[in-house]
């Protein structure tokens, strides 16, 4: 990377196909970028939603700039407006303009209830 000085953070889900859209492009540009799952950590949804006004993700904060409930293409598009990195025609790993499948769906309902404590989806008496 020859651009000037980056600092990512990524607020993103653990199965999303919005969210590994963004993983794709900063594995294409092998930009170094600090992950926040807001899934397995709550905290870091409200942290997010704080910096950007809003519930939607992923979001991106770049340099302090927050790009809200965008894709990975529009990170790639922003990156390249900004001068941080040089368009690729390469195809990135990964779909960066797409919703989940119906399996990264079921694997984020599932990692939802494990972070709720919720596991099993079964009524469990405490004494």
């Amino acid at each position: 990377m020859a651009g000037p000085k980056i600092d990512i953070v990524c607020y993103l889900k653990t199965y999303c196909g919005w969210s590994e859209g963004v993983r794709a492009i900063m594995r294409k540009y092998d930009l170094e970028y600090n992950e926040k799952d807001i899934i397995k950590n709550p905290a870091f949804r409200f942290e997010m939603e704080q910096k950007s006004g809003q519930p939607l993700s992923p979001c991106v904060e770049i340099n302090g700039q927050m790009l809200a409930d965008v894709s990975g293409e529009e990170v790639e598009s922003w990156l390249g407006e900004q001068g941080f990195i040089a368009i690729k025609s390469e195809e990135a790993d990964a779909p960066t303009n797409s919703s989940c499948s119906p399996e990264q769906h079921e694997a984020q309902v599932r990692a939802e209830k494990e972070a709720s404590g919720d596991a099993s989806g079964k009524i469990v008496f405490l004494d």
